[in-house]
């Protein structure tokens, strides 16, 4: 079969770049914000593509967007070329040799704002070609929906589909204000814990539960069940924001599970103290910070080099000062 002539056929490709975007975000707004354009030009391009079709390709209610037959074929048949496209342009990009291009990344907001942004200006200084642009979020984002290069995440195992990259090891610390541990004494054990005011995260609808285990049974791989301890905890306030926890923990409001990086500073400062520390929490965050990226042959050179910046970054971790009167556990 003879090669059509495409110079001869009218086909906005730009338009169809535009259309599979809109598939993958679901909705004009968002796929206007993904292209960084107007959401009227984007309805206008998707209104001439259809044109150029001569068929409806989007079904769109007050409340709902949703591809045709034809649309949704259309989608799948040039996704996968596309998608080749782009990996082959970043490829020759790639031989300049100097990374560059625009890099968007997600980051949990408490890790962002307190330990990634303030490092940030060193990466940015060494590779002026970039442009890192930050979705702040604790919620686990479809990568390649969103149009994310990269996701840095705090969680016990990345997703298979992923390639992922430990940036290092991460610990759950329960903590308080002096404050609040001379007004209402300091837990010597677990169970001490449903007598105070514990602030947490909301799992579920279910009453909140912490577990612990002896901090050295913790350091043992395939330490027994037996050995750990859950605990029933209540207070005045739950929050899906360490931040939030954190700040309300140094007002004195009550004993807060955090994760290190969260911690960090204000137990430097003194403004928190460590509850519990021969206790390690089980289960309640992950155990390592990840870069994670979806499987792609090839791996643009600016992704590459920002993993390899967030390694030697992050590769001590998030080191707590030791609790009053004991070593550096």
């Amino acid at each position: 079969m003879a090669t059509p002539n495409i110079a001869n056929i009218d086909s906005p490709w730009t338009d169809l770049h535009w259309l599979i975007v809109l598939a993958q975000q679901g909705s004009y707004t968002a796929a206007a914000r993904r292209l960084g354009v107007s959401k009227a030009a984007m309805s206008q391009r998707i209104a001439a593509l259809e044109r150029a079709a001569g068929v409806p390709l989007v079904q769109r209610t007050t409340r709902s967007l949703h591809l045709t037959e034809a649309g949704q074929q259309l989608v799948e048949q040039t996704r996968g070329p596309f998608e080749a496209i782009a990996h082959s342009f970043a490829g020759v990009r790639d031989l300049a040799g100097v990374p560059r291009g625009r890099l968007r990344v997600t980051a949990p907001v408490a890790l962002a704002r307190q330990q990634l942004v303030p490092r940030l200006a060193e990466f940015l200084r060494a590779q002026p070609e970039v442009r890192v642009e930050l979705d702040l979020s604790d919620r686990l984002s479809a990568l390649s929906m969103e149009g994310l290069d990269l996701a840095i995440r705090h969680t016990a195992a990345p997703p298979d589909t992923h390639v992922a990259w430990t940036l290092c090891r991460t610990r759950t610390v329960l903590v308080a204000s002096r404050a609040y541990l001379r007004r209402r004494g300091t837990p010597q054990s677990p169970q001490d814990l449903q007598a105070h005011d514990c602030l947490y995260y909301p799992r579920g609808t279910h009453q909140p539960t912490w577990h612990f285990q002896p901090r050295t049974a913790a350091r043992r791989p395939g330490a027994p069940a037996a050995t750990r301890i859950t605990v029933a905890v209540a207070g005045p306030l739950c929050a899906n924001n360490s931040e939030a926890l954190r700040d309300a923990a140094i007002s004195g409001l009550g004993i807060a599970l955090l994760p290190d990086f969260s911690a960090q500073a204000a137990l430097q400062a003194g403004k928190l103290v460590q509850v519990l520390p021969a206790w390690a929490s089980v289960g309640a965050f992950g155990e390592h910070l990840y870069a994670i990226r979806p499987y792609a042959p090839h791996v643009p050179r600016a992704v590459s080099v920002f993993v390899d910046w967030l390694r030697a970054a992050f590769e001590e971790g998030f080191p707590l000062p030791p609790p009053p009167g004991q070593p550096v556990p």
